[in-house]
């Protein structure tokens, strides 16, 4: 009996090990167990990471009064208590509009990986990335002028900057935008997966290494693979038609490229694509298999990559709601036309 038990033992280390080696020969990459390794991948050299900006653009993520109406904040549509999204399938925004290319919200969580950021990739990093919501009309609505007065406003704000930047720092839009940023920096999710990948063989359970080994079998790890299991630039579709492409009219780039979502805590992201027409995971995945692998998966292969994806579901960092400080005389009042 213990030459079975310890035989079993044996075989199921040598295929832990073996599924490392696989996965790491497939592009899939874990969020470093190290603080100081992970600080290397997530902070931005032109706009460090300091406690003091990540609690300031903490504040500015959760604040309203950044949009012209008062109304919407960067969490309305990427709401950190769920998914880091809205959960619905075209993002809505300024009196209550839905997208006009009834594109999706996408997660902002673990989104600092990402080498593109918007469906069309259009900038690269966070910081820019940050500028666009607040001023597109169908979301916040919002000029610089309106953000730079918004801020200048409130004296608590200000000081927060002189303590984030120094004394003489010029609290610009741009500058805003960048402090966002570094908040978003730290929203990452570590998983099950990535202590697996980090030497804990026992954070994954065996029928999530065989989704795994479906999953690179498959050819999904093509495009979802790095430590962001995604989030480059990508054809689609590539191999057959996508039977929702008639809704919205978004057609990706230039290129018809269009950004790769991330698969970490895809289960809580529903609905999946760009324009978010599918509320089905497995759905979801069967579809890809077509229009970009050019395949069919099987109901027990889609099950079995589920289960997998199930092992991506990160532990998000806490954080504690922001308490705003109060308009003052000089703040810009609501507009909603």
């Amino acid at each position: 009996m213990k030459t079975i038990i310890l035989s079993t033992l044996v075989a199921s280390s040598l295929m832990a090990s073996s599924m490392v080696k696989t996965a790491v020969e497939a592009g899939l990459a874990p969020i470093p167990a190290s603080q100081s390794e992970l600080l290397k991948l997530i902070d931005n050299p032109k706009n460090p990471i300091t406690d003091a900006k990540v609690e300031l653009g903490k504040m500015l993520y959760f604040e309203p009064r950044l949009s012209k109406s008062g109304l919407i904040s960067c969490n309305t549509c990427h709401n950190l208590a769920e998914g880091g999204d809205d959960g619905v399938s075209a993002a809505i925004g300024h009196k209550w509009t839905a997208n006009p290319h009834h594109l999706n919200s996408p997660t902002v969580y673990n989104s600092v990986f990402f080498s593109a950021q918007f469906w069309d990739g259009r900038d690269p990093n966070l910081e820019k990335q940050a500028q666009g919501p607040i001023q597109a009309h169908p979301e916040m609505a919002a000029t610089t002028d309106h953000v730079e007065k918004t801020v200048n406003s409130m004296p608590e704000y200000v000081r927060a900057f002189k303590k984030a930047y120094g004394a003489d720092v010029t609290i610009t839009f741009e500058k805003v935008a960048d402090t966002i940023a570094t908040f978003e920096r730290t929203l990452v999710t570590p998983s099950r997966f990535d202590e697996y990948m980090n030497g804990c063989e026992k954070a994954m359970s065996k029928e999530e290494l065989e989704g795994m080994k479906t999953f690179i079998d498959k050819g999904c790890a093509t495009c979802h693979n790095g430590v962001g299991m995604g989030g480059s630039m990508n054809m689609f579709p590539v191999m057959g038609q996508f039977k929702h492409a008639n809704v919205g009219d978004f057609k990706g780039d230039a290129n018809g490229m269009v950004k790769v979502p991330t698969l970490r805590n895809i289960t809580q992201t529903a609905p999946y694509f760009h324009n978010g027409t599918v509320w089905s995971l497995a759905e979801t995945i069967k579809i890809m298999g077509e229009t970009q692998l050019g395949i069919k998966i099987s109901d027990k292969e889609a099950a079995q990559i589920e289960t997998f994806l199930g092992a991506l579901e990160g532990e998000k960092p806490a954080i504690t709601l922001p308490m705003l400080p109060a308009s003052t005389a000089k703040t810009p009042q609501p507009q909603m036309n």
